[in-house]
């Protein structure tokens, strides 16, 4: 059972589920740059993990849940308690001043928020609307597992270059960066420059290449686009594969549409 406790987009929930035969199962440390929701670190459960994105909010909330657990919780349970579409929007405005206070904002509105869909505007401010739950609860003992689990996991905010870095021979590494942005002829337009360039992109090949020769084990996903295929196609132990699959993030129906993921592998 899955201890994950936010719903992130481009989450690897259904990966789990359809591809779970791929992970390895013998490996030193897990390493993963872009943890977002974390749903394959809470599958493996893993002994020893190396856990980094560089949302710095995402990770001072899993460093909280890790270290200080029962005052997240408290927290959360006032804004169960308090939780309308009006305390939404009053705590979506609040700053805070501590991890734990932090961690619960970030929880709640996660669990509350439209399509619980994690947004920020270019100012860095979380955006999205209220969704439509009446009443929220939050479990103690899943929040308490997912703490147990945190505790095997050195957590760092960081650029995922560095933290490919650290990979060595018998490591694996789980990886899920953003993803490319198609237009309506299905084109390559890029990334959102803010979050994920194509620079990034050739960034990241070059650093799965040394993990790979480092001998590190290596799964990474994304979409099944020409020009990231083309990133990945010529380099020595690299293997691709490709599955369909439906994307639900789209606010709309028409963009929950049928595509195409990409899953590099190598060394396993």
């Amino acid at each position: 059972m899955s201890e994950a406790f936010l719903k992130w987009a481009g989450g690897k929930k259904w990966f789990i589920n359809r591809q779970k035969q791929i992970f390895p199962v013998e490996y030193n440390r897990y390493i993963e740059p872009f943890l977002g929701g974390g749903s394959v670190f809470f599958y493996l459960k893993p002994q020893n993990a190396i856990l980094s994105d560089i949302n710095e909010e995402l990770i001072n909330t899993y460093i909280a849940v890790r270290d200080d657990f029962e005052h997240v919780y408290q927290n959360l349970k006032m804004h169960s308690k308090k939780h309308c579409e009006n305390y939404y929007y009053e705590i979506r405005q609040r700053k805070t001043r501590c991890l734990a206070t932090s961690a619960a904002r970030m929880i709640y509105l996660n669990k509350t928020c439209f399509n619980g869909i994690y947004r920020v505007n270019k100012d860095g401010i979380f955006n999205v609307p209220c969704g439509t739950q009446k009443e929220i609860c939050f479990e103690y003992e899943k929040l308490l597992k997912s703490s147990m689990v945190l505790k095997k996991a050195q957590i760092l905010c960081q650029d995922f270059e560095q933290t490919i870095d650290l990979a060595q021979a018998g490591d694996f590494i789980f990886c899920d960066p953003p993803y490319t942005v198609m237009d309506e002829e299905n084109r390559f337009v890029g990334y959102n420059a803010d979050v994920f360039s194509w620079r990034d992109q050739i960034r990241l090949a070059a650093a799965l290449r040394c993990a790979r020769e480092k001998k590190a084990k290596i799964i990474m996903t994304n979409i099944d686009h020409p020009n990231v295929r083309a990133l990945y196609e010529n380099l020595d132990g690299f293997k691709l594969c490709s599955i369909q699959r439906k994307c639900f993030i789209s606010g709309t129906l028409d963009g929950r549409r049928d595509y195409k993921e990409l899953i590099v592998t190598a060394n396993l």
